[in-house]
């Protein structure tokens, strides 16, 4: 049924407006009171539950960060049967984002092309909205992702970082400092190790106990790579999310005049899925077993997801396949993992 709505409709709006579409119809299912019966219907099978980061997961995946960008559809996205939910980008300061159109649809790669720009309405605003979701009872962990204000210099972005830190880290079962969106100038020099090391030890003081997560991106070499993780487990922080999206265009299907009219701006979806597993591969060969490590990037099926969980992924992340495959997509991946899990059980 959805692939017939987006045949026919959705993939004819613009992306951005198919998404608050959408987003407006997550947001309301706890309002109208729908939330707990989809949930009857999505809940994740308790043999799926996760143990990580000192918290409980209830399915090993869950959104990535860029979906819900202010914390506003928190508990709808746990009804739809995501095991966490990671909000942001969130800045210090409130910001537009990037002129639209700023989100292009490769629909043969199943891909998507971004320039949003952290659009989000600052960190004061999102520390008091989450407030109320960290109160609910029945709520999926909650990730928050942090990033640098457009305004403020790559010099100046630490004490940036560090306003967000201290407005959010309170509400936050997990924080995640991102340094590599594409979209934002500067941002991704600051994963050269001398700006991460003081970056992150400023970030991981500021966070306290709260577990604290790096996110790179899939177009460091794999030598950045290794040394960003050996930083990870030298300043103690808890994990690495791997990976954010590319600035690669190669291998796509679409039709290059397309790719080029789209411009600039960080791709995601089915074509970033073996980078992905590469940097996944990588980092859980280089840290200890017990680091987390969140796997992200061309995630669609329950086969992809058991794949990195198999890989060395202590939990899964997805984004770009939720606007190709609709609100069920969480339930089949979760139904997809037990009964993927099943014939290991009864062997």
């Amino acid at each position: 049924m959805y692939h017939t709505l987006f045949s026919l409709v959705l993939s004819k709006l613009d992306p951005e407006r198919a998404h608050h579409l959408a987003f407006l119809v997550i947001r309301a299912l706890p309002v109208l009171g729908l939330g707990r019966l989809v949930r009857r219907f999505t809940a994740p099978d308790p043999s799926l539950a996760v143990e990580a980061l000192g918290l409980r997961f209830d399915s090993p995946f869950g959104v990535a960060a860029g979906f819900d960008k202010n914390g506003e559809a928190v508990i709808g996205l746990g009804q739809l049967g995501f095991g966490h939910v990671e909000v942001g980008t969130i800045t210090a300061i409130a910001q537009p984002g990037n002129d639209k159109p700023r989100l292009f649809r490769l629909i043969p790669d199943r891909a998507v092309i971004n320039r949003m720009g952290f659009n989000n309405q600052g960190a004061a605003v999102a520390a008091n909205r989450l407030l109320g979701v960290v109160r609910s009872r029945r709520r999926p962990v909650l990730g928050v992702n942090i990033g640098k204000s457009r305004v403020v210099a790559v010099e100046d972005a630490t004490a940036d970082y560090l306003t967000s830190a201290r407005a959010l880290s309170p509400v936050a079962d997990y924080l995640v400092v991102n340094v590599s969106s594409p979209n934002t100038p500067g941002l991704r020099g600051l994963q050269e190790l001398e700006l991460l090391s003081p970056l992150l030890a400023a970030v991981k003081e500021v966070a306290g106990q709260k577990p604290l997560l790096v996110k790179i991106a899939p177009d460091l070499t794999d030598e950045q790579v290794v040394k960003i993780a050996g930083l990870v487990v030298e300043l103690g922080l808890a994990g690495i999310i791997a990976t954010n999206t590319t600035i690669s265009r190669e291998g796509l299907l679409t039709d290059p005049a397309v790719v080029e009219a789209a411009g600039a701006g960080g791709l995601s979806g089915a074509p970033l899925a073996d980078r992905s597993l590469e940097v996944l591969r990588l980092i859980r060969a280089n840290v200890p077993a017990d680091l987390c490590v969140i796997s992200v990037g061309g995630v669609e099926s329950a086969a992809d997801v058991q794949a990195r969980l198999d890989a060395g992924a202590t939990l899964v992340q997805g984004y770009t396949a939720f606007l190709y495959l609709g609100p069920l997509w969480a339930r089949q991946i979760n139904r997809g993992l037990l009964r993927l899990r099943r014939p290991l059980v009864e062997a």
